[in-house]
This record gives C-alpha cells, sequence and structure tokens, in this order.
C-alpha cells in the first residue's frame, strides 16, 4: 500500500475548523508521510487557520442560505453547481483514500462528490443539535461520531460513534498550582475568581453584563479574569484594576482554568467539551445568534444531567445575581456541578475518532 492521501473539510467558525485540524494531526502522527488536503470556503477563516497549522488549502466558492431573501441567495445555485463541479475536480486529482468532514459549507460539496466517487465518507459533529450540512451527508456517510447521545434522531443509528470532541491536548492536564496560575495573570492566589469566555471574538452581551455586575463580584469580595474579546478590548480595557484582568485573548487557557473557581462561557461545542474536561461549575450564556441555535441546545444537555447552570440572554438583568449568588453560597451545589460535568468529559476523543478512520482504511 503507498501513502495515505486524507481530504478533510469543515469551516466557517473555530468550532468546525479546530477538530478538522486535530483530526489531521493525529493521522498525521500514526502516518507521518501520509499527504493531508484541506477543502473551504473561499472568504472564510479557515483559509488563513488550516496553512497556520502547516496544511495545504483548496477554497470553494460557497456559502449559507441566509434566512431573508437577498442577492446572495439567488446566487446561491450558482454557487453551489460552481462548488460541486470544483469539489468534483478536486476529489478526482487528489484520489483521497478516506474523506472527512466536520460540519460548514465546503464540506457539503466536497462530502457529496467525495461519495460520489466511492471514496469512504467519515462525518463529525459537534454538537448536541446536528448541523444541516451533516444532516444532509448523513444517508450516504460511512461512520458519524458524535459528542452527544440521543444523535439518532437526526442520523441513522448503526453510522453512530459516540467519540466525543476533539480538544486542545495542553488542557488534558490542567491540575497546575491555582496560585502559581494567578500570579500568572497578576491576580492573587488567596481570592476566589471568576473566568469569563466569550470566544476569541467576544461576546457583547456577556461583556455588557460582567460590566454591569463587577460592583456586585467586589462586594463578594471576588476576582475576575475577563476574556472580552478583540472586538471589544479597546471598549472594556478601562475596567483593568487589581482583581479585574480584561484580556483580548487568553494565550494560557490550561493556567485560565487552573486559577478559575467558577466559569461563565458561551456553549459552543468545543468550549463545552473543554469545560467538562476542566470538571468546575459553569453558568453557560448561550449564543441565541448561531446557527439552529446550536448553544441552547449544547447547554441544555448538561444542565439535564445537573452538569452546569444556564442562563439565557433575555433572563440575565433579572436572573443572574439570584443565581450567581446561590451557587457560591453553596459548596455542595458547586461540587456537584464539578463532579457531573467531569463526567461528561471524553479526553481521547481524537484517538476514537481517528480509529474510526483507520477501519475504513483496511
Amino acid at each position: 500500500m503507498g501513502r495515505y492521501r486524507f481530504i478533510l473539510s469543515g469551516g466557517g467558525t473555530g468550532g468546525h475548523i479546530y477538530p478538522a485540524v486535530a483530526i489531521a494531526n493525529e493521522l498525521k502522527r500514526r502516518y507521518p508521510d501520509a499527504e493531508f488536503l484541506f477543502v473551504g470556503a473561499k472568504d472564510k477563516m479557515e483559509m488563513e487557520k488550516v496553512p497556520q497549522a502547516g496544511y495545504e488549502i483548496k477554497g470553494l466558492w460557497i456559502s449559507g442560505i441566509q434566512r431573508k431573501l437577498t442577492l446572495k441567495n439567488l446566487m446561491f445555485p450558482f454557487k453551489l453547481i460552481s462548488s460541486l463541479l470544483e469539489a468534483r475536480k478536486i476529489v478526482k486529482q487528489f484520489r483521497p483514500h478516506v474523506a472527512i468532514g466536520t460540519g460548514g459549507f465546503a464540506s457539503g460539496p466536497l462530502l457529496r462528490m467525495a461519495e460520489s466517487s466511492g471514496v469512504p465518507c467519515v462525518l463529525q459533529e459537534q454538537n448536541s443539535f446536528a448541523g444541516i450540512t451533516n444532516k444532509l451527508l448523513a444517508g450516504k456517510a460511512d461512520k458519524i461520531c458524535v459528542a452527544y447521545d440521543g444523535m439518532e434522531r437526526f442520523f441513522p443509528k448503526e453510522k453512530i460513534v459516540k467519540t466525543g470532541n476533539p480538544i486542545r491536548t495542553d488542557l488534558v492536564n490542567i491540575e497546575k498550582d491555582k496560585k502559581e496560575a494567578a500570579k500568572f495573570f497578576g491576580l492573587d492566589g488567596n481570592k476566589k475568581t471568576v473566568l469569563v469566555l466569550g470566544g476569541s471574538l467576544g461576546a457583547r452581551r456577556i461583556n455588557q453584563l460582567i460590566g454591569k455586575e463587577l460592583v456586585f463580584f467586589e462586594k463578594q469580595g471576588l476576582q475576575v479574569l475577563w476574556q472580552c474579546g478583540k472586538l471589544y478590548y479597546e471598549e472594556y480595557k478601562k475596567h483593568e484594576s487589581n482583581s479585574v484582568k480584561v484580556l483580548a485573548f487568553v494565550n494560557r487557557m490550561d493556567l485560565a482554568y487552573a486559577t478559575a473557581d467558577v466559569i461563565i462561557s458561551r456553549a459552543g461545542a468545543g468550549s463545552v467539551s473543554e469545560l467538562c474536561l476542566v470538571g468546575k461549575p459553569v453558568i453557560f450564556i448561550p449564543s441565541p445568534n448561531v446557527a439552529e441555535d446550536h448553544q441552547t441546545q449544547n447547554a441544555k444537555a448538561l444542565v439535564a444531567k445537573d452538569a452546569a447552570i444556564m442562563l439565557r440572554e433575555t433572563e440575565l438583568d433579572s436572573e443572574f445575581e439570584k443565581s450567581f449568588s446561590g451557587l457560591m453560597e453553596s459548596q455542595e451545589l458547586q461540587r456537584k456541578l464539578g463532579g457531573n460535568i467531569k463526567k461528561m468529559a471524553m479526553p481521547k476523543a481524537t484517538e476514537h475518532i481517528v480509529d474510526e478512520i483507520e477501519k475504513l482504511l483496511k
């Protein structure tokens, strides 16, 4: 058998790109001389992120359907046909042994053409509520790797393998000293810390909430490590003080998690999988502006197992202080939430996904 060739597609957001890169890295570890090709959407962030990770990428002229009638929607059939033709050409030239899709628009045409050329296909669905691209592709896929129970609502049961979501390997060992971690961010190692995560770009509604609640946190004797996102840093850096650290981006997530006593976060699939591994009490504030309201569904799946608290953006003004105080006053609730979320961790997800891909190489 010559060198294996793997084609991967996933993009639009970090939530689709990161798992694809993690899977490629694990395949490369097992097959150092394999060839890899990524396929993305021309104007999306994968065109920058994938080459940074050291892989070649080709772009398709594709985008999602907008919710309302727009010029972009009228262009959609042309973009789709163009992308299918381009994808067919890519598959023909590259001749992959396996095609892997992690969701996002570009993975649709690519996997559709790989399937029709007889290439075995693996889908990886990060969310508890399946994305539209993966739902459309499921019928022809060989394996569908998922992170949540109950996914037979969306996919053929016999194809589903519960593997979990790929996570950053530097987080697998976060049993670091809390005081050392606090020192890294200029915080007090003896004080309780609230870690606020709004994603790399930031979350406007979470930032508004934290800005408003700083006095409330101070009264409770808490310090805040606040990742506000690069879009909001200029607006919020004025709140920086001895007990409030405002960051555009957290480079050392392992230390941020180590210093946290309680975490306030969005509920994207990648964040949820990481937070399961961290095993600390979390208040999820799902973004209401994502496709198919994925984040609310992800958070609900944890709330159903007593593994987290969820507050909708519309409830923040009326409910936040009450929920937060209730959590901080009850050691028992903190232990229960931390313990239950930890039980849902699947640290070997990437390896399990690649095990499934290997079965198709035989």
